[in-house]
């Protein structure tokens, strides 16, 4: 499952967010002052599948959200030592760009663009501490043994520090995969993909809520849209609220009132999903209709894994047709008449969509 962890200042509508997202699917859990839910990925795609097939399950992909709940003061510091969050696969910073009295921001002004460097600098500052303290662990380590792996440790860690030192978040570098194999271990903060969730005011929905450019632009954090592994997505807490309360047909009218196709806690959803590199593949029949999992790139062994290891080590063949060819024909049967279900061995890459069977040997 994909981990997100919600991060922002006091006042910024952050906790809101978190409920609104999760308790609308499955129950959050708490552990001391963390909290934990789960939200469901949405895909019109599943639910076309789940009509054809009027399966007895219908499974959605899903990522798992954390909150601190504790109030954000200390800033991202706080945030090292929570393991929601050092293992997190990305972050969600929920930035407040409405005007509302009764909620004071703790630093005066709403100004969201202050607000989105300023969580940017604690991030960097977070980690620069940990890299420095990584290094005078290293130092000590070399001079007792050298080692080529602890020098070459040294050498990436110092230029993560260096980037850090020049205000440089650490998604920005250009690493190669054993340079990020190396670096997992940290769990660095400013390296996760990073989500501005832009809150706005209820009165700017309809002028910009259908554009995370002109969103991003009025709240001045058009800068972060350019950045390496960063995106925005803009919605209105408030809004969502009264939307989750409605029935799904009343909420749509609403929606299309303010020129939304989607509810901003869906395209929260799946931005995220998106963010992080992960695509969609299905598994269709009359027991069940699934969607997983996948990041870009996943061979048809490793996705098999994601259903079961003995599915990934017994694999022979992938019985594979596109989501788009199942729905035109209609059916598995006509797409095999007419010769449209491929089979692909485990070093086929699976795309966005695709109908897999798996063959494997018990």
């Amino acid at each position: 499952m994909l981990h997100a962890a919600l991060i922002g200042f006091p006042g910024s509508g952050k906790s809101t967010l978190f409920q609104l997202m999760t308790s609308v699917h499955e129950a959050a859990r708490a552990k001391g002052d963390v909290h934990v839910g789960i939200s469901r990925v949405p895909d019109p795609r599943l639910d076309v599948l789940t009509a054809m097939y009027n399966p007895r399950k219908r499974v959605p992909a899903t990522i798992e959200f954390t909150d601190l709940a504790a109030p954000a003061r200390a800033g991202a510091q706080a945030l090292v030592d929570v393991a929601g969050y050092k293992n997190a696969d990305a972050l969600v910073h929920v930035v407040r760009a409405f005007r509302n009295p009764t909620v004071p921001h703790p630093s005066g002004a709403i100004d969201p663009g202050r607000d989105g460097q300023a969580m940017e600098d604690e991030l960097i500052l977070a980690d620069l501490g940990v890299a420095e303290r990584r290094l005078e662990r290293l130092d000590k380590d070399v001079k007792k043994m050298r080692s080529a792996e602890l020098e070459l440790e040294r050498t990436l860690v110092e230029r993560c520090r260096a980037a850090l030192e020049e205000g440089r978040p650490l998604r920005a570098l250009d690493l190669t995969g054993d340079d990020r194999k190396r670096l997992r271990g940290f769990q660095f903060l400013s390296a996760k993909p990073l989500l501005l969730a832009i809150n706005l005011d209820e009165t700017d929905v309809p002028g910009v809520g259908a554009s995370v450019e002109r969103a991003a632009a009025q709240a001045g954090l058009s800068g972060f849209l350019t950045r390496d592994l960063t995106r925005a997505v803009a919605l209105c807490a408030t809004i969502e609220l009264e939307i989750s309360e409605l029935e799904a047909a009343e909420a749509a009218a609403f929606l299309a009132d303010l020129g939304l196709s989607e509810s901003g806690l869906d395209r929260v959803i799946r931005a995220t999903y998106d963010l992080l590199g992960y695509i969609s593949f299905f598994t269709v029949g009359e027991d069940e209709c699934r969607a997983w999992s996948i990041g870009r790139g996943t061979t048809a062994q490793a996705a098999a894994g994601e259903i079961h290891t003995d599915i990934q080590h017994g694999f022979i063949r992938a019985e594979v047709v596109p989501y788009t060819t199942l729905v035109a024909r209609g059916s598995m049967t006509a797409c095999r008449e007419h010769g449209e279900v491929r089979l692909e061995g485990k070093e086929y890459v699976v795309q966005d969509g695709d109908i897999i069977n798996f063959r494997f040997a018990t």
